[in-house]
Protein backbone atom coordinates (compact mmCIF):
# COMPACT_ATOMS: atom_id res chain seq x y z
CA UNK A 1 0.00 0.00 0.00
CA UNK A 2 2.57 2.24 0.83
CA UNK A 3 3.80 1.67 -2.35
CA UNK A 4 0.50 2.40 -4.38
CA UNK A 5 0.54 5.58 -2.38
CA UNK A 6 3.73 6.71 -3.68
CA UNK A 7 3.54 6.10 -7.02
CA UNK A 8 -0.04 8.03 -6.81
CA UNK A 9 1.45 10.81 -5.22
CA UNK A 10 4.13 10.76 -7.81
CA UNK A 11 1.88 10.39 -10.96
CA UNK A 12 0.02 13.28 -9.59
CA UNK A 13 3.03 15.62 -9.38
CA UNK A 14 3.74 14.91 -12.76
CA UNK A 15 0.26 15.24 -14.78
CA UNK A 16 -1.32 17.91 -12.51
CA UNK A 17 1.48 20.66 -13.53
CA UNK A 18 0.77 19.36 -17.17
CA UNK A 19 -2.60 19.44 -17.53
CA UNK A 20 -3.07 22.88 -15.40
CA UNK A 21 -0.75 24.22 -17.77
CA UNK A 22 -2.20 22.31 -21.19
CA UNK A 23 -5.46 23.76 -20.02
CA UNK A 24 -4.85 27.33 -19.52
CA UNK A 25 -2.98 27.51 -23.25
CA UNK A 26 -5.60 26.25 -24.74
CA UNK A 27 -8.04 28.48 -22.96
CA UNK A 28 -5.17 31.31 -24.28
CA UNK A 29 -5.46 30.19 -27.51
CA UNK A 30 -9.00 29.28 -27.98
CA UNK A 31 -9.87 33.22 -26.80
CA UNK A 32 -7.80 34.62 -29.04
CA UNK A 33 -8.56 32.15 -32.10
CA UNK A 34 -12.24 34.17 -31.86
CA UNK A 35 -10.53 36.87 -32.85
CA UNK A 36 -11.27 35.49 -36.23
CA UNK A 37 -14.64 36.33 -35.86
CA UNK A 38 -14.91 39.76 -36.88
CA UNK A 39 -13.78 38.90 -39.96
CA UNK A 40 -16.60 38.62 -42.77
CA UNK A 41 -17.73 35.42 -43.64
CA UNK A 42 -16.07 35.57 -47.19
CA UNK A 43 -12.96 35.90 -45.82
CA UNK A 44 -12.69 33.20 -42.66
CA UNK A 45 -9.59 30.93 -43.50
CA UNK A 46 -12.22 27.71 -43.34
CA UNK A 47 -14.08 28.89 -46.37
CA UNK A 48 -11.29 29.03 -48.69
CA UNK A 49 -9.08 26.45 -46.91
CA UNK A 50 -11.60 24.01 -46.42
CA UNK A 51 -10.50 23.16 -42.87
CA UNK A 52 -10.18 25.15 -39.39
CA UNK A 53 -6.84 25.73 -38.89
CA UNK A 54 -6.13 25.83 -34.49
CA UNK A 55 -4.13 28.62 -33.45
CA UNK A 56 -4.23 31.12 -36.93
CA UNK A 57 -6.50 33.22 -34.63
CA UNK A 58 -3.34 33.84 -32.59
CA UNK A 59 -1.27 34.80 -35.34
CA UNK A 60 -4.23 37.10 -36.12
CA UNK A 61 -4.71 38.61 -33.09
CA UNK A 62 -1.13 39.56 -32.92
CA UNK A 63 -0.89 41.12 -36.26
CA UNK A 64 -3.86 43.38 -35.49
CA UNK A 65 -1.71 44.37 -32.45
CA UNK A 66 1.06 45.00 -34.12
CA UNK A 67 -0.47 46.79 -37.05
CA UNK A 68 -2.48 49.07 -34.58
CA UNK A 69 0.93 49.56 -32.47
CA UNK A 70 2.65 50.19 -35.55
CA UNK A 71 0.06 52.98 -36.85
CA UNK A 72 -0.27 54.27 -33.66
CA UNK A 73 3.56 55.33 -33.37
CA UNK A 74 3.46 57.40 -36.04
CA UNK A 75 2.29 61.20 -36.66
CA UNK A 76 -1.11 60.44 -38.24
CA UNK A 77 -1.88 57.91 -36.29
CA UNK A 78 -1.02 59.34 -32.98
CA UNK A 79 -3.17 62.30 -33.71
CA UNK A 80 -6.28 60.24 -34.11
CA UNK A 81 -5.61 58.07 -31.19
CA UNK A 82 -5.43 61.20 -29.26
CA UNK A 83 -8.43 62.33 -30.76
CA UNK A 84 -10.44 58.76 -29.48
CA UNK A 85 -9.63 59.32 -26.37
CA UNK A 86 -10.51 62.81 -26.45
CA UNK A 87 -14.05 61.59 -27.67
CA UNK A 88 -14.47 59.08 -25.03
CA UNK A 89 -13.63 61.35 -22.08
CA UNK A 90 -16.77 63.53 -23.25
CA UNK A 91 -19.42 60.26 -22.94
CA UNK A 92 -20.52 60.11 -19.69
CA UNK A 93 -20.40 56.81 -17.96
CA UNK A 94 -17.90 55.66 -20.24
CA UNK A 95 -15.63 58.56 -19.48
CA UNK A 96 -14.96 57.14 -16.04
CA UNK A 97 -14.39 53.78 -16.98
CA UNK A 98 -12.22 54.45 -19.91
CA UNK A 99 -10.38 56.76 -18.36
CA UNK A 100 -9.47 54.44 -15.11
CA UNK A 101 -8.79 51.59 -17.28
CA UNK A 102 -6.17 53.74 -19.53
CA UNK A 103 -4.45 55.32 -16.37
CA UNK A 104 -3.98 51.61 -15.34
CA UNK A 105 -3.12 50.37 -18.31
CA UNK A 106 -0.09 53.30 -18.93
CA UNK A 107 1.22 52.81 -15.99
CA UNK A 108 1.42 49.20 -16.42
CA UNK A 109 2.50 48.53 -20.12
CA UNK A 110 4.30 52.05 -20.51
CA UNK A 111 7.73 52.21 -20.93
CA UNK A 112 7.81 55.05 -18.07
CA UNK A 113 5.63 53.33 -16.02
CA UNK A 114 6.84 52.70 -12.39
CA UNK A 115 4.20 49.83 -11.86
CA UNK A 116 5.59 46.76 -9.94
CA UNK A 117 8.98 47.63 -10.22
CA UNK A 118 10.09 46.32 -7.14
CA UNK A 119 9.36 43.67 -4.38
CA UNK A 120 8.28 44.77 -0.87
CA UNK A 121 8.61 43.58 2.25
CA UNK A 122 5.54 44.75 4.62
CA UNK A 123 4.07 44.30 7.76
CA UNK A 124 0.23 43.21 6.93
CA UNK A 125 -2.60 42.86 8.24
CA UNK A 126 -0.71 43.55 11.22
CA UNK A 127 2.52 44.47 12.89
CA UNK A 128 4.95 41.27 13.36
CA UNK A 129 2.89 39.93 10.30
CA UNK A 130 5.18 39.62 7.24
CA UNK A 131 4.24 39.58 3.30
CA UNK A 132 5.35 40.31 0.03
CA UNK A 133 4.12 43.43 -1.82
CA UNK A 134 5.01 45.53 -4.99
CA UNK A 135 5.39 49.20 -5.30
CA UNK A 136 2.92 51.03 -7.47
CA UNK A 137 4.23 54.84 -6.93
CA UNK A 138 3.55 57.43 -4.53
CA UNK A 139 0.75 58.82 -3.30
CA UNK A 140 -0.59 62.00 -5.09
CA UNK A 141 -3.28 64.69 -4.69
CA UNK A 142 -5.40 65.37 -1.77
CA UNK A 143 -4.08 62.22 -0.34
CA UNK A 144 -0.80 62.68 -0.46
CA UNK A 145 -1.74 65.81 1.85
CA UNK A 146 -3.20 63.84 4.76
CA UNK A 147 -0.44 61.64 5.43
CA UNK A 148 2.98 61.83 6.63
CA UNK A 149 5.71 62.60 4.20
CA UNK A 150 7.82 60.28 2.26
CA UNK A 151 5.21 57.27 2.41
CA UNK A 152 4.78 54.74 -0.86
CA UNK A 153 1.80 53.22 -2.62
CA UNK A 154 1.89 49.27 -2.29
CA UNK A 155 -0.14 46.70 -3.59
CA UNK A 156 -0.21 43.65 -1.28
CA UNK A 157 -1.33 40.62 -3.60
CA UNK A 158 -3.52 37.73 -2.65
CA UNK A 159 -2.45 33.90 -2.71
CA UNK A 160 -2.76 32.16 -4.65
CA UNK A 161 -4.34 34.40 -7.17
CA UNK A 162 -2.09 37.49 -7.22
CA UNK A 163 -4.69 39.70 -9.48
CA UNK A 164 -6.55 40.00 -6.14
CA UNK A 165 -5.47 42.02 -3.09
CA UNK A 166 -5.08 45.02 -1.74
CA UNK A 167 -4.07 48.95 -1.92
CA UNK A 168 -2.09 50.17 1.25
CA UNK A 169 -0.10 53.81 1.75
CA UNK A 170 2.71 52.87 3.97
CA UNK A 171 5.64 55.00 5.27
CA UNK A 172 9.28 54.59 3.45
CA UNK A 173 10.89 53.33 6.67
CA UNK A 174 8.28 50.29 7.37
CA UNK A 175 9.09 48.91 3.62
CA UNK A 176 12.07 46.72 2.95
CA UNK A 177 12.85 46.36 -0.57
CA UNK A 178 14.09 42.74 -1.52
CA UNK A 179 16.83 41.18 -3.64
CA UNK A 180 14.76 39.70 -5.85
CA UNK A 181 13.20 40.15 -9.30
CA UNK A 182 9.13 41.40 -9.37
CA UNK A 183 9.04 37.75 -10.91
CA UNK A 184 10.70 35.88 -8.58
CA UNK A 185 8.32 37.59 -5.86
CA UNK A 186 5.42 36.69 -8.05
CA UNK A 187 6.37 32.85 -8.37
CA UNK A 188 6.75 33.27 -4.15
CA UNK A 189 3.76 34.58 -3.76
CA UNK A 190 1.91 32.52 -6.20
CA UNK A 191 3.19 29.09 -4.93
CA UNK A 192 2.58 30.34 -1.31
CA UNK A 193 5.97 29.97 -0.04
CA UNK A 194 6.57 26.66 -1.99
CA UNK A 195 8.93 27.45 -4.92
CA UNK A 196 12.07 29.90 -3.01
CA UNK A 197 13.35 32.66 -4.94
CA UNK A 198 16.76 32.66 -6.60
CA UNK A 199 18.37 29.96 -8.68
CA UNK A 200 20.09 27.87 -5.92
CA UNK A 201 16.67 27.53 -4.62
CA UNK A 202 17.18 29.49 -1.32
CA UNK A 203 15.53 32.63 -0.31
CA UNK A 204 17.59 35.55 -1.41
CA UNK A 205 18.95 37.88 1.50
CA UNK A 206 16.76 40.71 2.45
CA UNK A 207 17.32 44.20 0.94
CA UNK A 208 17.65 47.60 2.96
CA UNK A 209 14.83 49.66 4.34
CA UNK A 210 13.76 52.08 1.59
CA UNK A 211 14.54 54.87 3.70
CA UNK A 212 18.48 54.32 2.34
CA UNK A 213 18.80 57.46 0.25
CA UNK A 214 19.96 54.47 -2.57
CA UNK A 215 16.75 52.88 -3.01
CA UNK A 216 14.28 56.39 -3.30
CA UNK A 217 12.05 55.97 -5.82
Amino acid sequence: MSSLRKWLLSGLLVLVPLIITLSVLDWVVSTLDKTLNILPAAWMPERWLGWHIPGLGVLFALAVVLTIGAFASNFVGNKLVNWWHALLHRIPVVRSIYSGVKQVSDTLFSEKGNAFRKALLVQWPREGMWTIGFLTGQPGGDVASHLPPDCLSVYVPTTPNPTGGYFVILKRTDCIELNMTVDEALTYVISMGVILPGSSGHPTKVGRPLAAPRSQV
